[in-house]
Order: structure tokens, then sequence, then C-alpha cells
């Protein structure tokens, strides 16, 4: 586990390493840049997980499973926002079901801690959770990430998976999701795609959105613009910086 400069998070703890391209979305993601550079300083569950292709790492589909990081939740006892999976998706076709419980069991042992499961593949969540947790942990999000219309559908699996607290993470936004519905979800992040390759993000496209959360009482929360330098492209939008968490009743 490790402190991370996410800004709706406070620590990220990775079970699971790699993962495969499936939609527009994944095409530059950070965490292939960042998987092929660990690899690199020999760490190594991250052996195997990319390859270079056109100039740049992609992934290869393969995931590594870390048995030891599973205890890593009870070990820190000061209460944190954990994104889980960073570096992967839980509901990726190759992590085992039997892996995705003790995760789950891992999260239990340690209540202390928020976690935040953000995944691609939301259909599979909602048919292993059946399972898996049929009861909501209160102390875990779940989410999906929608980069543009194409992948509305998204929501609707969410939607049909038991949580306390759901979420969507509109990033990068690649595209209008003016026709998505918001109802029953709690959170909605947003972000620009960021490094070398990113794509813009039009300010029309955030307007959506936000008319969007306030029409379904959807707190609304803004990552960043993106770009090549993310940092000075900033993260103010409509002159203010937009921070907002999802209300909490349990």
């Amino acid at each position: 586990m490790a402190e991370t400069s996410i800004e709706w998070t406070d620590a990220t703890w990775n079970p699971v390493a790699g993962c495969a391209i499936i939609t527009p979305g994944c095409t530059n993601c950070y965490a292939m840049r960042m998987a092929a550079r660990l690899e690199a300083m020999g760490v190594e569950k991250y052996t195997g997980l990319t390859r270079k292709s056109g100039g740049r790492y992609i992934w290869t589909g393969r995931v590594s499973l870390d048995e030891g990081a599973l205890s890593t939740p009870s070990r820190w006892r000061k209460p944190r926002k954990i994104f889980v999976n960073s570096m992967s998706d839980l509901f990726h076709p190759d992590v085992p079901v039997d892996f995705i419980a003790r995760v789950w069991s891992a999260m239990a042992a340690a209540p202390q801690h928020t976690y935040q499961i953000l995944t691609k593949r939301p259909e599979r969540m909602r048919e292993v959770l059946a399972n898996v947790a049929p009861y909501p942990l209160p102390h875990v999000w779940l989410g999906t990430s929608v980069e543009d219309s194409a992948v509305l559908s998204r929501l609707d699996d969410l939607r049909a998976t038991p949580a306390f607290v759901r979420f969507v993470s509109f990033e990068p936004l690649i595209g209008s999701v003016a026709g998505a519905n918001l109802a029953a979800i709690d959170w909605a992040i947003i972000g620009g795609e960021s490094g070398p390759r990113s794509r813009p993000m039009l300010e029309d496209w955030i307007d959506e959105i936000y008319d969007l959360c306030d029409d379904s009482g959807t707190a609304f929360f803004f990552k960043q613009w993106g770009g090549r330098n993310k940092k000075a492209a900033g993260r103010t939008y409509r002159a203010q910086v937009w921070d907002a968490l999802p209300a909490l009743s349990m």
C-alpha cells in the first residue's frame, strides 16, 4: 500500500497488477507506463505485464496476484480512503472468484478504512458479488469508469450491484455523456486525460455532467483538466475547485 497524489483518495492498494485494453478509455492508461517502469526497477509482480508497441508500453493482458498484499490494510491503523487496484481491475476476467472473495475478507477485517473499487467491468462485478458479497459492506464503495457515451450501460450494471455508495469516474472524459442516467449514483469524478498522448476534454462535456449531477443529487468532484502538463492546467472549473464527496447515510 502506498500514499498517493490522486486527488480523490489517500492511498492505493494493489493485491492485483496487470490489465487489458478493452475500450478507447484504456488507450493511454497511466498504469501501463507505471507498470513498465516498475518492471524495469525489478519489482517482480510487474514482470511480463506490459510489452512495447508503437513506441509505448501496453498491457499484455496478464494479471499478477499478490498474496502478500492481502494483509496490508489490517496493518494500517490510521483510517484512510483506499483506491483498490489502481494498477489493475479487480474484476478482470482472469482474477479468480476465490481471490476476489479473499480481497473482500481483507476489507471486512479492516473496517477502519474506506475502500474505493473502480472497474471497467461492472457486469462481472455484479455477477461475482451476487455470490461473494450479497450483503454490501458500508465501508466499501463501488464504482465504474465511463469515458464516453458508448459505455453508458456500465452505469446500469453498477446500479444493479448492491452497495452503500456507488460512484462513477468520468475519466478520461473523451466524449459527451449527456445521456447518462445518474439515478442512484452517489458521486461523480470528472477528469481529462493526461500525459504525452492525451486527448482533449471539452468544457461543454463537463457542463453536461454538472447539470446531470445537479438534477440527480450526485456529488460533483472535478479532478483535473489534464493535458500534457496537468499541473499547469489545474483543476479549477467555473472559477472554483470542486471536491464534493458522497453523502453517507448508513
